[in-house]
């Protein structure tokens, strides 16, 4: 299991045993490229090391403030969670908002509306 924190990111848990994303915090890191890059590199090697029959691959994201190019950066992961799902993985996707901040709902709206991925929205 992998942890990355800091003041301008999300706490980003990568379990590879359990085949779990997590993303969860403010995204407004000075280089966003650089800080999703490695994110990125263990999502192309889980996708190319898994098989499609050792189940669930899930991805969980709260985000409650999110710069542009963070946003460019998680568009990126779901598309390749988009990509696996139609190779045949059997993907989880969820995305937790704030009932109260109505900008929340609307930008995993927007994600939800860039990808053919399915994710489940839920309020907290």
């Amino acid at each position: 299991m992998l942890t990355i924190i800091s003041k301008s990111t999300p706490r980003v848990d990568f379990n590879a045993k359990n085949r779990m994303l997590i993303i969860k915090g403010q995204s407004y890191p000075e280089n966003s490229f650089k800080f999703y890059d490695p994110i990125s590199q263990w999502l192309d090697m889980l996708f190319t090391t898994v098989e499609d029959d050792d189940g669930l691959i899930k991805l969980e994201i709260s985000l409650p403030y999110i710069n542009t190019s963070s946003t460019k950066c998680i568009l990126m992961l779901l598309e390749k969670f988009e990509v696996a799902e139609k190779n045949g993985r059997n993907m989880d996707v969820t995305w937790y908002y704030d009932k109260e901040n109505e900008n929340e709902l609307e930008c995993a709206q927007d994600f939800k509306e860039f990808v053919e991925l399915e994710f489940n929205l839920i309020a907290v």
